[in-house]
């Protein structure tokens, strides 16, 4: 028996209750990964977030529209 057919083997009570679960264990895991990862060391430091934001950062040009009017979009 797969694990997919276990799952919809399940009341739907039971399912709903299990994704309740699943949606509070991430909103924790979220909330505290901040306090973890200063707690073991492996918080980013100014630079490499300075470095990251860069590389990261996203530009936004538009493709085409040649000659077409600018004031028509």
């Amino acid at each position: 028996m797969s694990l997919w057919s276990t799952y919809r083997s399940l009341t739907p009570k039971t399912r709903a209750l299990f994704g309740v679960g699943v949606m509070a264990w991430a909103t924790i895991g979220l909330w505290t990964s901040p306090q973890v990862e200063s707690a073991l060391g492996m918080q980013a430091t100014k630079d490499e977030q300075e470095v990251l934001d860069k590389q990261l950062a996203v530009r936004i040009s538009r493709v085409g529209g040649e000659g077409k009017d600018e004031r028509a979009h």
